[in-house]
Parts: C-alpha cells; sequence; structure tokens
C-alpha cells in the first residue's frame, strides 16, 4: 500500500487535485483488486494444479496398465494364429508330398 500513497503524493505534487488524486487512487485499487491475483490466489492454483496432475499421473498409469494388457493380449493371439497358419501349412505340404 506504501506505494498507492507515493502515487498520491506524486500526483499532488504535479498540482492535480486532492479528490482527483484520490479517485484515481481508489480506481486503481479496485483495479488491482479484481484483475491482479494474491499470493493466496498463487497458492490456491497451486494446490488444485497440483491436485489435477495427481489425477493426471493416475490416469496414465491406468492406462499404460491396460494398454500392457492388451499388447499381451495381442501377442498371445498372434502366436495362436501364427501356430495354426503353420500346422496348416505344414499339413498341406506333407499331404501333397503323399499325393505325388
Amino acid at each position: 500500500m506504501d506505494y498507492l500513497y507515493s502515487l498520491y503524493d506524486a500526483l499532488v505534487s504535479i498540482n492535480v487535485p486532492a479528490d482527483k488524486a484520490r479517485a484515481v487512487i481508489d480506481a486503481m485499487e479496485r483495479d488491482m483488486g479484481t484483475t491482479l491475483a494474491t499470493k493466496s490466489d498463487l497458492d490456491l492454483l497451486r494446490a488444485e494444479f497440483r491436485q489435477e496432475l495427481a489425477l493426471i499421473r493416475k490416469d496414465q498409469e491406468t492406462m499404460a496398465a491396460s494398454f500392457h494388457k492388451d499388447l499381451q493380449l495381442l501377442s498371445t493371439t498372434m502366436t495362436v494364429r501364427l501356430g495354426s497358419m503353420l500346422m496348416l501349412g505344414l499339413g498341406l505340404l506333407f499331404a501333397a508330398l503323399r499325393i505325388t
């Protein structure tokens, strides 16, 4: 608040009427109170940000675990299909060799 008194003194020293200088200071104080963040505002924002970040990390871990399970299932499925195709191919090869 010291800067407001200094600004008031500066305005009065350049021959601005006291009531107009006070109006400028009041308007500036009101504007600063509504547009500038206070330390408590920043602390609240920091706490909310940390909570959101924790939720994002938890969701990311859950998605990674789900993705890992899906990859394991896909790997198993691909192994079974490849084995089936290999057995079918060998069966056809042996059948073709027996016919001739």
